[in-house]
């Protein structure tokens, strides 16, 4: 039996009075409970293949390619940019923070290709692992490119490593992530749940409980880890600056931003190795006798038709869609102001850094507190941090009638580091555990593939929309965005606070799972009746 019609066969019906759920074993007349989730321990999850897990998380931090090297090519544009503060770029002159959010906007458009043609059929086979490897190769290479870039007159290559660098940074981190789950689902204290609820000590509703609890610990305690050595990597970050004395003159404050890029680039393909050697490779799904191509292209038009059967996935895709386009373009506004305010000085922005990563770690140690302490759903924990990043585009629209508050002081870019790492960082981590909850089992991949192609087509909207906003202010006020972003914000947290339903979301994957069982029999019945 292939791993479709196991995933698929797998599903529980539910008990109307809320006793043990039940399955049919096919053929037996039987009525036995099984656990939704099956274990192989070929494939069983060790202590040390989670830790590589979590180190490969601690080199893609975000600090090369996500931090600094926006920094450094923002860094060269001003420089570049002759006193009217413009510069000419894809046909018309553009003002610095327009060509920033536009570079954003064509970088994310581009990620949407990347994953259409690469995401589709990265659930098939032993093979997917390969493909985090190349990514990651890729993003190294533009890491270490960094070195040679450090001058305005190399603004125009500057355009393309950025671009580049961001695309390299965004899918590896999302085939990355898309691993977690797998991983959750074979450890050994899900196979003791497992056993349990065969024998009926525990209800599915336990059992899922457990479930969730596991994705949250994995995916929280990675970034908790990716936090605690991203602080030491910073540590060393300010050593290697005063090495440098950035703060001398501007040439020697470019060439330490090219070599953080590049320093954290290494840090990373050395952390990354113990996840390459370590990770089994679970297999995917068998795409029979089609090819691995033709499978991934059938498997996503398969999703974009089934997904509307799944409403409240659907919804959640909604919801991620918008919240997720105001949180990138609200990240890259303020980021282009903060550079202005510190005015690029590189020891200045690792020291904000450490107190944003500091804050982090704090932050989702207390997420992840919390919601054990008092038993909190992840919902819940996901709906705190979007109403806080509602408070952050408030914050910054503040700033369009004002120049006393809004992202206009340098004390604001410290208390902005600390709200941001305490109370909307965990969003990177709850954001995704949110997508693991309305996902059909077995089919990780291709809804983490699907979610990060809707995540990416909305991160290019808000950056062009707001790139617009600002050509069209008769000012050129970088803050006039926050009208845009703030009204988004509000939007999409009314979505997913009053439309999203994890527990009818579990019925919809239920029911999903026993019509692709049903399907799939259907198609062995025929084949069965025309060999005979």
């Amino acid at each position: 039996m292939d791993q479709d019609k196991v995933n698929a066969l797998s599903t529980v019906e539910m008990d109307r009075q809320g006793s043990p759920p039940q399955e049919v074993v096919e053929g037996s007349g039987k009525i036995e409970n099984i656990a939704p989730d099956q274990f192989d321990d070929n494939y069983r999850t060790s202590k040390t293949e989670i830790w590589a897990y979590y180190s490969y998380y601690i080199g893609n931090n975000g600090l090369s390619l996500f931090n600094f090297a926006p920094t450094a090519f923002q860094n060269l544009l001003y420089q570049a940019a002759p006193p009217d503060g413009m510069l000419e770029f894809i046909g018309q002159p553009r003002v610095v923070n327009s060509i920033v959010l536009l570079c954003n906007g064509i970088s994310f458009a581009i990620q949407v290709v990347v994953f259409l043609i690469i995401g589709s059929f990265a659930d098939f086979g032993h093979w997917r692992p390969n493909i985090l490897i190349v990514l990651s190769i890729i993003a190294w290479a533009i890491g270490f490119a960094w070195l040679g870039v450090h001058t305005w007159e190399n603004w125009r290559v500057g355009v393309g490593l950025y671009m580049v660098g961001l695309i390299a940074y965004q899918t590896t981190l999302t085939f990355w992530t898309a691993a977690f789950p797998g991983l959750a689902r074979n450890t050994v204290e899900m196979k003791e749940k497992a056993d349990e609820y065969a024998t009926g000590m525990i209800t599915r509703e336990q059992y899922d409980y457990a479930d969730t609890m596991m994705r949250s610990r994995l995916a929280n305690i990675a970034f908790y880890v990716q936090s605690v050595g991203e602080l030491v990597i910073l540590a060393i970050i300010v050593g290697i600056m005063f090495g440098l004395d950035v703060n001398a003159s501007e040439a020697n404050n470019n060439w330490g931003l090219s070599v953080l890029i590049a320093f954290v680039s290494g840090v990373w393909l050395l952390v990354a190795m113990p996840w390459f050697f370590l990770e089994k490779r679970r297999p995917g799904q068998d795409p029979g006798k089609r090819s691995v191509l033709v499978a991934g292209i059938w498997q996503l038009w398969h999703a974009l038709r089934q997904i509307w059967h799944l409403k409240q996935s659907l919804l959640y895709l909604i919801g991620y869609f918008l919240l997720g386009d105001s949180l990138n373009t609200t990240v890259t506004v303020i980021s282009t102001l903060q550079n202005s305010i510190v005015a690029y000085n590189t020891l200045e922005l690792t020291y904000l850094l450490i107190v944003g990563i500091g804050a982090q770690a704090v932050g989702i140690y207390a997420f992840w507190f919390i919601q054990q302490r008092f038993k909190l759903g992840t919902k819940t924990m996901f709906n705190t941090i979007a109403f806080c990043i509602i408070l952050l585009d408030g914050w910054g629209m503040i700033g369009i009638w004002t120049n006393k508050f809004g992202f206009h002081n340098v004390w604001e870019v410290w208390v902005y580091q600390a709200f941001y790492g305490l109370l909307v960082c965990p969003w990177y981590s709850y954001s995704q555990i949110m997508i693991s909850e309305v996902t059909p089992r077995g089919h990780e991949f291709l809804f983490f593939s699907l979610f990060s192609i809707i995540g990416k087509t909305s991160s290019f909207i808000g950056p062009i929309v707001s790139s617009a906003i600002i050509d069209a202010s008769p000012t050129g006020n970088t803050s006039t965005p926050f009208y845009f972003l703030f009204a988004l914000s509000v939007f999409s947290f009314g979505i997913l606070v009053f439309g999203v339903d994890l527990k009818k979301s579990q019925k919809e994957q239920d029911q999903f799972l026993q019509d692709k069982a049903r399907r799939l029999q259907n198609i062995d019945s025929k084949n069965s009746g025309g060999n005979a």
